[in-house]
């Protein structure tokens, strides 16, 4: 391969910390922007058109989509191993058939997709339990969303290519653009036009549409070995397979977390509209955090995918010891400034007394106990990196999936209220970390020496 003439973070490269550090805060930031998508349309019609149109936005709907988009976007990350590792070790041809099967992989994906939740999602919302008082705002929004989900994957499948090369900043300025424009799209369809819900959801779909038009225009003018030509976009059949087996674990992980996500939407869908309003806006305030656990998630996919594509197998475990302190630095500091500053957030969402009282429990109850999960994220992104997934995703299904539904399916019933509910997350992470813990330097042991 040539020598990139892109100004992109060379990962395998440079004192560790630092590499990690100039690829994880644009991912931080385009995380967060991908986080205001909903958060704007729930703030929007928390504040203009009321509480039962926020659970619609930001409740049921955001946990049934998730379970669909979840899905996919954890297959698409076998396209972004896979991609990282070729590109670590210069192989531009299988780069260039990795790139073409992945963008395939996105419009096929999102066509079923939208297909199915179109089809699917009103029987879903009614079998979660949704309250009736919010049902039809709920149907109205999540068909929206669905109908725009061709743009919503191929927006996803495109940023994780720039990603997986190891330019995160790229894909933060399209998010950018695509956050300004559903503000301003929001703001216009629901306070001027006053179409409430549907207009934050036209909003969000037109901004998708933006955003994947402009990631595929990046791609497409890029001079490097990862350039998208539409010609060529087509699946390769053994570097489908190769994706797929790699991506299908982390797809099928993903989809047992959301599951048991909506079973916990389940459960708060059955303690009424102020519950459900409150975990909806509790949902994007602890958002930051999760947002910074998935950017060093990916950042650490990411350091060891072209490390340990590059054969430099001693950087790939001292990057993960190195990523790893800094995770829980950053876990603890956002722990204390949401623990401390939430209350403020929430009025941003509404002012509604008894969904700020419900939704501080919450919040005081979850924010201390989010440490717990910080080795989940690392280990399994390390291991990923490596190539392996299967076992990363058995144990998260067990540890955090299985655990928390067998709690909200056998404890919950018996003592029914928040906090019994709310229990099933420290729990599930708790034991799932052990496991990692041992799991991680296990393989590492056995695999990376082998390898030296």
């Amino acid at each position: 391969m040539s020598q990139n003439r892109e100004n992109i973070n060379k990962i395998t490269e440079g004192v560790i910390w630092k590499q990690l550090l100039i690829f994880f805060f644009p991912l931080l930031l385009g995380t967060f922007f991908q986080q205001l998508y909903n958060t704007v349309d729930a703030i929007i019609v928390g504040q203009f058109v009321g509480k039962e149109a926020l659970s619609a936005v930001g409740g049921t709907t955001g946990s049934l989509i998730n379970v669909f988009v979840g899905f996919f976007v954890g297959i698409s990350t076998g396209a972004t191993v896979t991609i990282s590792q070729y590109y670590g070790a210069k192989n531009k041809e299988e780069v260039n058939k990795a790139v073409h099967t992945a963008i395939a992989m996105s419009l096929a994906g999102g066509a079923i997709i939208m297909v199915l939740g179109l089809i699917c999602a009103p029987a879903a919302l009614r079998l979660m339990g949704t309250p009736e008082e919010i049902m039809p705002e709920s149907i109205t929004y999540i068909r929206i969303i669905f109908g725009g989900m061709i743009a919503n994957l191929l927006y996803n499948v495109g940023a994780g290519i720039l990603r997986a090369i190891g330019d995160s900043r790229r894909p933060l300025y399209i998010l950018m653009v695509g956050v300004v424009m559903n503000i301003v799209l929001d703001s216009i369809f629901v306070i001027f036009f006053h179409w409430d819900v549907a207009g934050v959801g036209i909003a969000t779909v037109i901004s998708q549409i933006v955003c994947a038009a402009l990631v595929c225009i990046r791609l497409m003018r890029t001079k490097d070995i990862y350039r998208l030509e539409l010609k060529q976009v087509r699946f390769h059949k053994g570097m489908l397979k190769r994706i797929i087996k790699i991506g299908l674990p982390a797809g099928v992980q993903s989809l047992m977390y959301s599951s048991s996500n909506v079973i916990i939407q389940a459960n708060m869908n059955s303690l009424g509209t102020n519950t459900v309003a409150a975990w909806a806006a509790y949902s994007k305030i602890d958002g930051l955090f999760w947002m910074a656990m998935s950017s060093f998630g990916i950042s650490i996919t990411t350091f060891v995918g072209q490390n340990y594509g590059a054969g430099y197998y001693d950087r790939v475990r001292k990057g993960v010891r190195i990523c790893l302190r800094m995770t829980i630095a950053v876990a603890v500091g956002l722990s204390i400034v949401l623990y401390l500053g939430g209350s403020y957030v929430y009025g941003l969402f509404t002012t509604d007394p008894n969904v700020i009282e419900v939704g501080m429990e919450i919040l005081h109850f979850m924010i201390p106990v989010f440490i717990t999960y910080v080795c989940i994220e690392i280990f399994a992104g390390a291991l990923r990196g490596l190539g392996n997934s299967f076992i990363p995703m058995l144990m998260t299904c067990l540890g955090v999936c299985a655990l928390r539904v067998v709690w909200l399916l056998i404890v919950v019933p018996i003592w029914r209220n928040l906090t019994m509910v709310l229990v099933s997350y420290p729990l599930s992470w708790s034991v799932t970390s052990i496991l990692f813990i041992f799991y991680y330097r296990y393989y590492t042991k056995r695999n990376l020496a082998v390898r030296n």
